[in-house]
């Protein structure tokens, strides 16, 4: 029997959540609303019984109780389950500061419905739906300097160290070790990654490489990802 897909839908706006809803049990999965921040929180964290485990999140920004980046940095201090914000923010920086802070994707307000199903297939995909029968196997490996990537677990570690990293992050990661000689222009690493038109104005391959060269300095001083200025990114 196949798994239930989980997704908890943090939004307060009754309609649009109903709207989330819907289409995500007509795709097959089994959505939870949350109308607050803070009753996502409760959802996500409380002891005991009340615990809930999600294999995705769907989350405005501006919610009542618990802010929707404030969520996002609790969440991330203990998972990397895929969240992609839907926002009425359009703004670079808000799209970008949202990134840096762990989310996975990001789509502003109004969406259509079919891109929210094709950004949830996606995250669904690069995360793995069999990731919790994976277990911890680590028969395949891929190395780089002090680096291994164990793709059946998707799991990284850095100087013998477990590397905690996103879906997005992970994805590009692995990409660019299994080729370290390559370089990978950001309109690539995005349609390859994200499975979408690239747009030029667009900072998110550079904020997901920023977060991490950040995440791997903690463990090892060592340059892994270099730039390659006025075309992208490789392994240094």
């Amino acid at each position: 029997m196949e798994e239930e897909v989980k997704i908890l839908i943090v939004e307060d706006d009754p309609d649009i959540s109903q709207i989330l809803a819907k289409i995500m049990h007509l795709q097959g999965y089994v959505p939870t609303q949350a109308f607050s921040g803070s009753e996502a929180n409760l959802r996500l964290f409380s002891e005991g019984t009340g615990r809930e485990e999600y294999d995705l999140i769907l989350m405005d920004l501006m919610l009542p109780g618990l802010p929707g980046e404030e969520l996002i940095e609790r969440i991330r201090e203990t998972s990397d389950v895929p969240i992609i914000v839907l926002s009425a923010k359009s703004a670079l920086e808000d799209r970008v500061g949202v990134l840096n802070m762990g989310a996975d994707d990001y789509l502003t307000k109004p969406f259509e419905k079919e891109e929210v199903i094709a950004r949830v297939n996606s995250a669904l995909r690069r995360y793995g739906r069999g990731r919790k029968q994976a277990g911890t196997t680590k028969e395949q490996t891929l190395s780089y300097k002090n680096l291994k990537i164990y793709p059946e677990a998707r799991e990284v570690t850095v100087c013998e160290r477990p590397l905690s990293l996103t879906a997005h992050e992970y994805d590009i990661l692995c990409l660019l070790v299994q080729n370290p000689g390559k370089v990978y222009s950001r309109e690539s690493l995005y349609e390859l990654i994200w499975q979408g038109s690239y747009l030029g104005e667009d900072n998110t391959i550079n904020v997901h490489v920023s977060n991490l060269r950040k995440k791997i300095a903690v463990l090892d001083e060592t340059e892994y990802i270099k730039t390659v200025w006025g075309i992208g990114f490789k392994m240094a």
